[in-house]
């Protein structure tokens, strides 16, 4: 099984988009490439296939969560 990357996407209505993707630097250039280019609207795909349509101008920030870094929730010692 491939490892996944959660990719979280603010939009400027401050609500957020999140999905998984298999390769962020793809989703990186895309939405890169979409704001270079002047693009109203960048397409992703998720994991599951699904293709998720971004307005580019509504685009507030976009967080790539670290792979490599465990996420531990609650209180420990």
């Amino acid at each position: 099984m491939t490892e996944t990357t959660k990719v979280r996407i603010a939009i400027a209505s401050s609500r957020e988009l999140e999905f998984e993707v298999d390769d962020p630097r793809v989703m990186m250039e895309a939405i890169e490439a979409g704001l270079d280019a002047g693009d109203d609207i960048v397409w992703v795909v998720d994991t599951k296939g699904n293709r998720i349509g971004i307005r580019v101008q509504s685009l507030a920030f976009v967080e790539i969560e670290d792979g490599d870094s465990d996420s531990v929730v609650g209180f420990g010692s």
